[in-house]
């Protein structure tokens, strides 16, 4: 299997994993003329991709669903509850509504639902597997419960929210009635609460984690670092940003290298 963040912040979100055979999209959140420039960046075909995954209707996940499940005629899987609260209104045709705990074959991968805190309509994760290796995409989640957990505990790759500095958020300017929405256990995980679920429920089989969704106001790259880095000397640690793609990774290669990555 092969994958990318193509996006992946508070400004949109979009992750690609893929087979020689078979290829998804987890979230669509930003326009789709910068999906396709940063597809073509790493040599993906936007056509050859077989299915869109929606985690929740925020408009940061689903900004260009619209336009780039049209355009290339992906069928799209997604909640009742997360459809209703996109309002958005797609071919009748390209919808898969689904349960948050659904599982869902697409050729060779496996892709599991995987329900979490969120204030959203009917949100969930997602893990996905081609039998042997496990991905899983683990953005705005509220509070760490018994599924993300689970995740984490076999996931191979792992891209884990860390969207927020504490203190950061604290002192920022944003008002008391986001601030106290972000941290609620509702919103998204904190650093801390992102590392403490990480080192309490990692397990030998996880090469490599991508801290993702960071928040563009409340945290920077060097801080996701520096809370992470001397937790990660045998596993691949990489930091994905809101302004350009990671690199186009593939599992055989992660599977063979204990280096740390940054």
């Amino acid at each position: 299997m092969k994958y990318s963040a193509l996006a992946s912040g508070s400004n949109g979100n979009c992750y690609y994993v893929g087979t020689d055979t078979h290829q998804i999209l987890i979230d669509v959140g930003i326009n789709t003329k910068h999906v396709e420039l940063r597809m073509a960046n790493l040599g993906i075909d936007p056509s050859a991709i077989d299915a869109i995954f929606i985690t929740h209707e925020h408009t940061d996940h689903i900004r260009g669903l619209s336009v780039f499940c049209k355009r290339y005629q992906i069928p799209v899987y997604i909640t009742a509850g997360s459809y209703k609260g996109s309002r958005l209104h797609l071919p009748e045709h390209l919808v898969r509504l689904i349960l948050p705990n659904d599982k869902v074959d697409v050729g060779g991968l496996t892709v599991y639902g995987i329900p979490k805190y969120h204030d959203a309509k009917e949100p969930c994760s997602f893990l996905v597997s081609d039998g042997q290796t496990n991905i899983g995409v683990l953005t705005d989640v509220g509070r760490i419960c018994e599924n993300v957990k689970h995740v984490i505990q076999h996931s191979d790759v792992l891209l884990l929210e860390a969207n927020y500095d504490e203190e950061m958020l604290e002192k920022g300017r944003y008002s008391f009635y986001l601030k106290n929405r972000i941290r609620s256990g509702w919103g998204h995980l904190s650093n801390t609460l992102s590392l403490e679920a990480f080192v309490e429920n990692h397990s030998p089989r996880l090469k490599h984690l991508i801290l993702s969704h960071l928040s563009g106001e409340n945290n920077t790259v060097e801080q996701v670092y520096q809370t992470f880095e001397s937790h990660c000397m045998q596993i691949k640690l990489s930091v994905a940003t809101r302004y350009e793609e990671t690199a186009l990774f593939d599992v055989r290669e992660t599977m063979d290298s204990s280096i740390v990555f940054r």
